[in-house]
């Protein structure tokens, strides 16, 4: 084999073993599955080293999963290329009913030889250790939602419906206090349910202030602060932003953050038919999400509130005048599309959208911290 060849491996992970397979370069090359090693660091270090002595370029890829980015870190820094593959634009024939780490891990490396894989973007170790306390946060949010729903259930199954105007209140607390069940059981029902709440509640204020803590020594701070200068865009919608696309010069294009984020609509066009549809909702559910949320504040007039001229402290004017250019088109034009009787949903998801583009912009005009 010559030392200047170069072959193409496609790794199969899971928990415990790594299928590997090798394709040579070249439309007539060699494929060939090698077989299975450990996924221990170690394995995959003589695995390596093995290729490496026989070839002198050395070009990995494996699907994104819940195996992390640890492999591909390690790959890169023993000097060769590595790819995450996106799992859902692999190519795949519809004929294919048999399904096997052999079979996958010789498909990645056929088509990764074919340049046919679309590779994700890795995070940095510090990046993906804040994306993590957020996404623990989230967590945290969904687990209070739930008890939360269980005591509504309780209640409801009781005919106990609370009819004050807001929920989790001091006076929805008092209505709590004063419900009476016929047996004894009934209450320690109550009791538990209430207590589950409590204890939910204090975990997303703990990593609330985590979050805060670990945004201020981070490199994206800037970007994060900048970012808070848009209407219903706060840290935390900023913070997940960020840690879920990560730097916004990754794309070329407000369009291709757009469709990143699958607020575009789907279409299905041929000849001189034109059929579009719903939001694709492909790409980061997440970002996608705290953009919606942000979008309903846009139903109220323009205006420079308190809170917002703090968030605005200390940024440059390009910013701030980005800024208060997006909240007048986009109050505008949401008064203006439910005007024309557009659903509530799919005008939070216009707004939604053009927030995208708006937040690209202020990215363009803040740069990160330079990685110390």
């Amino acid at each position: 084999m010559r030392q200047d060849s170069k072959i193409y491996v496609g790794l199969d992970t899971s928990k415990l073993k790594i299928s590997v397979a090798v394709a040579e370069a070249g439309r007539d090359g060699d494929v060939r599955f090698i077989g299975e090693i450990d996924s221990a660091p170690d394995a995959m270090e003589r695995l390596v080293t093995k290729l490496a002595k026989r070839h002198r370029y050395l070009a990995f890829c494996y699907e994104a999963g819940p195996t992390g980015y640890g492999l591909h870190r390690q790959i890169t820094r023993l000097g060769h290329d590595c790819i995450v593959v996106a799992p859902s634009l692999i190519p795949k024939r519809p004929g294919e009913r048999v399904k096997t780490n052999r079979r996958d891990a010789l498909t990645l490396a056929k088509l990764h030889r074919a340049g046919e894989l679309t590779a994700v973007w890795v995070p940095d170790p510090e990046h993906e250790a804040v994306r993590e306390l957020v996404r623990a946060r989230e967590a945290a949010m969904e687990d209070l939602r739930r008890a939360r729903q269980h005591l509504h259930s309780f209640l409801l199954r009781h005919g106990r419906v609370f009819t004050g105007r807001q929920a989790w209140t001091k006076a929805h607390t008092r209505w709590l206090c004063e419900q009476r069940f016929e047996h004894p059981a009934q209450y320690l029902v109550l009791a538990e349910y209430r207590e589950a709440i409590e204890a939910a509640e204090i975990r997303p204020k703990r990593l609330d202030e985590q979050v805060a803590a670990a945004v201020s020594s981070w490199s994206m701070a800037p970007v994060i602060a900048a970012y808070q200068a848009l209407r219903g865009v706060a840290l935390l919608t900023a913070v997940t932003f960020v840690t879920e696309i990560g730097d916004r010069r990754r794309f070329d294009s407000p369009r291709q953050l757009m469709a990143y984020l699958g607020l575009v609509p789907c279409e299905n066009s041929t000849g001189e038919r034109v059929r579009r549809g719903s939001i694709t909702k492909a790409g980061n559910g997440r970002a996608r999400r705290v953009l919606i949320e942000g979008a309903w504040t846009y139903r109220f007039p323009a205006r420079m509130s308190r809170l917002l001229q703090e968030r605005q402290a200390g940024l440059t004017k390009a910013v701030r005048d980005i800024a208060w250019k997006a909240q007048v088109r986009l109050c505008a034009r949401y008064r203006k599309l439910m005007a024309r009787g557009k659903r509530q949903a799919v005008v939070t998801a216009a707004i939604a959208r053009e927030m995208a583009a708006f937040l690209w912009a202020i990215g363009r005009e803040v740069e990160p911290h330079s990685a110390t």
